[in-house]
């Protein structure tokens, strides 16, 4: 198989991934709005942060769908800082660090409010806690030490990521098992996107 074909085949950029370029040119001007409210981008960061708490706070004490409210909430606040960051010409490079590396920490702590409030096993949370972690870090390898400009490929980043488990929670009202089952999908697609971005990091640096 010619590499090309190889590319094409594993190299699947996610969904929201591809909306990128217009979802930052919509947040240009509410990113304008709340820079006068004189708040650094990291301020929105960490608030995202401390919302994803209050989301697990409510999957633990078994109210999915406001957990899945929350759990929106956060992901909105967390692209307020981009657009604060951009509108105000303060992007930098620790600025984007540090954004990974919460969301991270978001990411966690929203799954363990998951597995504490019993809507799924945690050797369950654990796999899924791995997946994304992994997805995350092959990507930040990838873009360090392999070179790549950009390693976002895969069928799923953290916006699919963040769906799936909001359409589980809601649905987990009529059918109790949906959440548990969107753990085991987003743990799987999280998997998958490793091997994806494995695969395109061996095409793109020819194995070297």
């Amino acid at each position: 198989m010619r590499w090309s074909v190889v590319v094409r085949v594993v190299g699947i950029h996610p969904v929201f991934g591809r909306l990128r370029e217009q979802y930052e040119r919509t947040m240009r001007p509410v990113g304008r709005l709340l820079a006068r409210t004189g708040l650094p981008p990291h301020a929105f960061t960490i608030l995202s942060v401390l919302v994803a708490v209050v989301s697990a706070y409510a999957y633990g004490h078994s109210r999915a769908v406001e957990g899945s409210i929350f759990l929106l909430l956060s992901a909105v606040v967390d692209m307020f800082d981009g657009g604060v960051a951009r509108a105000t010409g303060r992007v930098t490079r620790f600025g984007a660090v540090f954004d990974h590396v919460l969301d991270r920490y978001a990411e966690c702590i929203v799954v363990a409010g998951i597995v504490y409030g019993g809507y799924t096993d945690w050797s369950v949370g654990i796999f899924a806690l791995f997946g994304m972690l992994m997805a995350s870090f092959t990507r930040a390898k990838a873009e360090s030490v392999g070179g790549l400009r950009s390693c976002t490929v895969g069928v799923a980043e953290r916006q699919e990521k963040l769906l799936i488990l909001i359409a589980g929670s809601l649905a987990s009202s009529y059918y109790p098992a949906s959440l548990a089952i969107a753990v085991v999908l987003v743990g799987t697609l999280s998997h998958v996107t490793v091997v994806q971005r494995l695969q395109y990091t061996w095409v793109q640096t020819r194995g070297n």
